[in-house]
């Protein structure tokens, strides 16, 4: 029976020495959507005239 390359690829991914990559790219995605999250709050702000509130939540 051969392996898939999903098999193979989570063979890979969880050995012990990948196990500190895997994370760093959780982190990086979850940083990511944050920063996302971000620009839509601000652009909205922006767009309604309200430049200083993201000056106020910026500083937060």
């Amino acid at each position: 029976m051969e392996n898939s390359g999903i098999q193979n690829f989570l063979l890979i991914a969880t050995k012990p020495d990948n196990m500190p990559i895997a994370g760093m790219l959780v982190i990086v995605g979850f940083l990511f959507w944050v920063a996302i999250v971000q620009m839509i709050k601000h652009d909205k702000h922006i767009k309604e005239n309200k430049k200083e509130k993201v000056w106020d939540e910026m500083i937060k």
